[in-house]
């Protein structure tokens, strides 16, 4: 089964599986965002983001 998720790693940081979109998007990024070589633009629904929410703690 795949599909996307967003769920937090030992460490405390999360993960996100998502469609990697990062050469589609990349010249659409806003001017104050970037992307160091190593790092991807990946897309999620707004579903899946709505449906982790409650798994995201507030600080």
């Amino acid at each position: 089964m795949t599909c996307p998720d967003i769920f937090e790693l030992s460490d405390g940081s999360f993960a996100v599986i998502g469609t990697d979109m990062t050469e589609m998007l990349e010249g659409a990024l806003p001017k104050d965002a970037g992307r160091a070589d190593h790092e991807r633009i990946v897309v999620i629904t707004r579903e899946t983001l709505i449906a982790a929410q409650g798994d995201i703690p507030v600080v």
